[in-house]
């Protein structure tokens, strides 16, 4: 069953005088508990795709459902509240708040919920218990590797419990072994929480990680690859 449907997708930006045609006629389903890597060249409209995906951006045309919910109309604050309950995003920089431990970066996304305090604390141990940093649980950033940054990013993404991760890069800052043990992370969320993983990456040895690829090239999906 399909959690994701593009369908129709134009996405076109204007500077000026000129028009740049991001997105053309994109045509996508993406079942749920798949994992999809998406791959192209830089300016090929990867990460558009991604906030179209995750309710950043609307399209220009065409119609774009996610988990049942149709996008394209909503309201800016249906929007936010929507990509609070069904979109975790994992982004190359880990955007943690320096001047927090990784228990309060990962809890932040619970502020926007009617949680208890106590519902919040026990969701966010668990989150950092599933990415193995539960004895990182008091540390600051700037105390941590950049392995441990991205995986209090991830526990921060999954903390409300979404149905689909969206990941963009997110092993571009990250030496080979401890990219593998980030995608070794995502697999593990993939097959055994069962979440919709969908990951822009340059890296074919990252996209191997992944059930399905994606290519695109200007703006167009060229290519799937088993």
């Amino acid at each position: 069953m399909a959690i994701v449907s593009l369908k129709g997708i134009d996405k076109v930006y204007t500077k000026g005088r000129e028009t740049v045609e991001v997105l053309e006629g994109i045509d996508l389903e993406i079942d749920e508990g798949d994992f999809v890597a998406l791959m192209g060249p830089s300016g090929s409209g990867k990460t558009t795709l991604l906030n179209l995906i995750g309710g950043i951006d609307q399209p220009t045309r065409g119609s774009v459902v996610v988990g049942g919910q149709q996008l394209v109309g909503l309201s800016s604050n249906k929007l936010a509240k929507w990509r609070s309950e069904n979109i975790g995003f994992i982004f190359q920089s880990y955007n943690l708040l320096p001047v927090l431990t990784a228990q309060r970066n990962v809890a932040l996304p619970l502020l926007l919920t009617k949680l208890s305090a106590a519902q919040r604390r026990r969701r966010t141990e668990v989150a950092l218990q599933i990415v193995g940093l539960e004895d990182r649980a008091k540390h600051k950033p700037g105390e941590l590797s950049g392995g441990q940054q991205q995986r209090v990013a991830i526990a921060r993404a999954i903390v409300a419990d979404p149905a689909v991760l969206i990941c963009d890069e997110p092993t571009g800052d990250l030496d080979r072994d401890t990219a593998n043990e980030i995608l070794d992370l995502l697999e593990i969320l993939n097959k055994d929480y069962g979440k919709t993983i969908i990951m822009v990456t340059h890296d074919p040895k990252a996209a191997s990680h992944a059930h399905h690829i994606l290519e695109l090239d200007k703006g167009q999906l060229v290519k799937q690859v088993a």
